[in-house]
């Protein structure tokens, strides 16, 4: 049993991890106690999510941790066993058995009594780490302690400074924690903002009327108020059944990766620009989206069969009945999450639905707050306009995507801010009351409320205005286009021949261009870039990114401008943008067979540099950087996304040091 485990550890490894994972760093001291007896100490570090095995553990279970001191030269004799700090035992989900594990950091004593003259003790610890779902090969780590010039209590050498080397590769693990800590993040944003979603539905005028309705049918169609609750908790519960599995068959459907690459696909963004365009006109009153009446006459049918197959059916014909408000914004949901990929369309039906899903059960065991309910009346209806305006909005970042990765120049930066200020201006109007549009009712006065978020609305308008002037507008630096991406890439006024700006490459070399507005000298092709970085004697920074990459667009934005960033990339490497969505054609000569699927070839830029990332380095997500030596080696272990500037620019310098 355990060589299996221990075989599909090494599979696991081998075909599911896209980096290589080196989660244990070791570090060894001594102690001394007399002239002759000493503890060596090994310490071993674990990156969060991991967990070292003990040195027991049972039988069929993983390899325990096993220390070997080489006393073969008879200088030391071994007192006693190696003994370990306090562990943990649960029950392993990756085993099946209660198990010893030591999670953060372990600390290991071995007691030993030396004979004059030694100075240094070698070994090897033999381990295995695994987290909550796989499990490393056993791996060996060599291990030397220093006994000479030891002091009364505590070796030097464990309060001695880490190398260069050693803070390096915390530099680098660190970087990595804070990725898998933004994925999360990212993860529970979509979760807040389909809650959020959810709760913006639940004022509208399609689901709104049916709280008090669905719930007074609960409590008088029970026998007491114990069955009510119950009942209505059940239907709160298949509500949220219904949405999640349709988060799950987007998932299913199109796959996990796949989502992800959709996000760069044209025809994916064009698409998506038109839907949300139609529910945004659906919301802006034009006409309402509707499934046809026969469905919620059949689903309604199913209903009176009680049970708990009667309540699924009643949650399900809610779902229908209140579509064509709902609708609009499921489908606004699941677009953005595809878009990210992974289990994101789950996690967004998931928030959408649980919003939807608690005022039933609430007002279900509390009927008397149904009283402090407001009256439904117009202001459901400018809920709803609101929710289009906002649709709207978004559609356009759709449009701009698919424009960025055709290099049209047809949505450029001004034009897509323009656009965003003239949807949330007219917005602004509409809150104040002077537009009305085809179902709003009469307006007497203005509400305390919609005056406030009528302030908030214009106050962002008037915040992007400087934008078309090229201000950077660092709050919706994720939605517009880069600045690179515009009419005016330096600003109103400046420009590279007559103009303010100015760049101290008066000559440019082959094949590279200035990334504006910080005129860092770029390259966009690997060997051309190479050659130049050769020939001036500086490192290369590989930049893995894409027309349609949000977080690209954060890096260079709130990230890159930093001084001390920008110095770097500026004067001390040379940069490589390596664009995997560039849908332009190679040469027919540059065109090859794709190494991941044979079979079939690669016909476009992007795929090129996609494949590249794919195979040499065992990742396919962007932003991700790579420092490299002129011999193709890496300088620093590769980093993705690194919002935090200080992390970026330690991992930039420590790169530059090393080379040189």
């Amino acid at each position: 049993m355990k060589n299996i485990l221990i075989a599909l550890a090494f599979f696991t490894f081998g075909v599911v991890n896209s980096q290589i994972l080196d989660p244990v760093s070791w570090s060894t001291s001594v102690e001394k106690i007399s002239d002759t007896e000493y503890n060596l100490i090994t310490k071993a570090t674990i990156e969060i999510g991991w967990h070292l095995y003990s040195q027991e553990v049972p039988e069929d279970g993983p390899i325990p941790t096993t220390f070997i001191y080489d006393d073969s030269a008879g200088n030391f004799t071994i007192e006693g066993n190696t003994t370990e700090g306090e562990s943990l035992t649960v029950d392993d989900p990756v085993f099946g058995m209660k198990i010893k594990f030591f999670e953060s950091e372990a600390i290991f004593k071995q007691n030993v009594k030396v004979t004059s003259g030694t100075s240094t003790i070698s070994g090897f610890v033999e381990f295995m780490v695994c987290d909550d779902t796989r499990c490393l090969p056993p791996t060996e780590a060599e291990l030397e302690f220093n006994i000479k010039d030891q002091g009364n209590a505590s070796s030097a050498q464990a309060h001695a400074p880490p190398t260069e080397m050693e803070t390096d590769k915390a530099l680098v693990k660190n970087i990595k924690a804070e990725e898998k800590k933004a994925d999360k993040k990212g993860l529970f944003s979509i979760f807040f903002i389909a809650f959020l979603s959810g709760f913006a539905a639940l004022l509208t005028p399609c689901v709104f009327p049916m709280i008090p309705m669905t719930v007074s049918f609960f409590t008088k169609q029970s026998k007491n108020k114990a069955v009510g609750i119950k009942n209505a908790i059940i239907y709160g519960v298949c509500i949220i059944i219904i949405y999640v599995l349709l988060g799950t068959a987007v998932t299913a459907i199109f796959g996990a990766d796949a989502l992800n690459a959709l996000a760069t696909n044209v025809w994916f963004n064009i698409i998506f620009f038109i839907l949300l365009v139609v529910f945004a006109v659906s919301f802006l009153g034009a006409f309402e989206i509707m499934l046809p009446n026969s469905w919620a006459n059949k689903v309604d049918s199913q209903a009176d069969r009680g049970g708990l197959i009667g309540i699924f059916f009643m949650a399900l014909a809610l779902a229908i009945v209140s579509f064509s408000c709902t609708g609009p914004i499921v489908g606004t949901l699941l677009v953005e999450a595809a878009s990210k990929g992974g289990l994101a369309p789950i996690i967004g039906m998931l928030g959408f639905s649980l919003a939807i899903a608690l005022p039933f059960a609430l007002f279900a065991a509390f009927p008397g707050w149904l009283n402090s309910l407001p009256k439904s009346g117009g202001w459901l209806n400018t809920v709803k306009v609101v929710l289009g305006f906002l649709e709207l909005a978004l559609a356009f970042k759709f449009l701009s995507q698919a424009d960025l990765v055709l290099q049209t120049h047809f949505l450029e930066r001004e034009v897509f801010i323009a656009i965003w200020i003239a949807v949330f201006g007219t917005l602004a109007f509409y809150l104040f009351g002077k537009i009305q549009l085809p179902h709003d009712s009469p307006l007497t006065h203005i509400s305390v409320g919609r005056l406030s978020l009528g302030l908030i609305v214009l106050s962002f308008t008037i915040y992007m205005i400087p934008g078309l002037w090229g201000a950077p507008l660092n709050l919706i630096s994720a939605f517009p286009p880069p600045l690179e991406y515009s009419e005016s890439p330096y600003g109103v006024g400046y420009s590279k021949v007559g103009g303010v700006a100015t760049t101290e490459h008066s000559d440019l070399p082959a094949g590279a261009h200035l990334l504006a507005p910080h005129d860092i000298l770029a390259f966009n092709d690997y060997d051309k870039g190479l050659a130049y970085a050769k020939q001036v004697g500086k490192p290369v920074m590989l930049d893995f990114t894409g027309w349609a990459c949000v977080n690209c667009r954060k890096m260079e934005q709130n990230v890159w401008p930093e001084p001390e960033i920008l110095n770097i990339l500026k004067n001390d490497v040379v940069l490589i943008s390596l664009y995997v969505d560039d849908k332009r054609k190679l040469e027919a000569d540059e065109v090859v067979e794709s190494q991941l699927k044979p079979g079939k070839q690669l016909k476009y830029i992007g795929q090129k540099w996609s494949e590249l990332q794919a195979v040499k380095y065992k990742a396919n997500s962007q932003p991700f950087y790579v420092l490299m030596n002129h011999d193709e080696s890496n300088l620093m272990e590769p980093v993705g996304y690194t919002p935090d500037a200080e992390e970026y620019h330690a991992w930039l310098k420590a790169g530059v040091k090393q080379f040189k």
